[in-house]
């Protein structure tokens, strides 16, 4: 198991993503605990993408339960139509927002959270969990996050 993540902070967001992946992978590799792999799969993308924050909530007792995260406190539980991850809960797709401020019922977690990108994890149907990543900067995420988030969302689809 890798003590430590080997991320060049030089490299394009694409090049981070594709040297990033594969180390999560790697890291989570072998292990049947889905806490565990969560966790390391949040502190592995805080440290390699620089994100202000990441976590996960899980569908459990009928709304979405916070997870493992990394950055400021967050919100404990959400109910199913409110808010981006309420969104990305019920629409069971990536939802992208450039301006938090916009989103209609946005859930202000955190006032620093300008922008937010959250997507599904979904098993015979069933969305397990939403990755939350938000950012300090409006517009901060764009299609390459989605495409390697969503690729990564698989690999957490697998851990079912």
């Amino acid at each position: 198991m890798a003590e430590s993540l080997l991320i060049d902070a030089n490299l394009s967001k694409e090049d981070k993503y594709k040297a990033l992946l594969p180390q999560i992978e790697a890291l989570t590799t072998g292990e049947t605990d889905l806490i565990a792999n969560v966790s390391n799969m949040v502190a592995a993308l805080r440290q390699g993408m620089g994100f202000f924050w990441v976590g996960v909530y899980f569908n459990k007792e009928g709304q979405l339960v916070l997870g493992p995260f990394q950055g400021p406190v967050a919100c404990t539980r959400i109910p199913y139509h409110k808010g981006v991850c309420g969104a990305c809960y019920t629409q069971q797709k990536t939802i992208l927002v450039p301006d938090v401020e916009a989103f209609p019922g946005h859930i202000a977690c955190s006032s620093d959270s300008k922008s937010e990108i959250v997507l599904p994890a979904i098993k015979d149907g069933e969305v397990k969990l939403v990755l939350d990543v938000d950012s300090d900067q409006l517009n901060d995420f764009d299609e390459t996050d989605q495409k390697y988030l969503e690729q990564l969302m698989k690999l957490v689809e697998s851990w079912y």
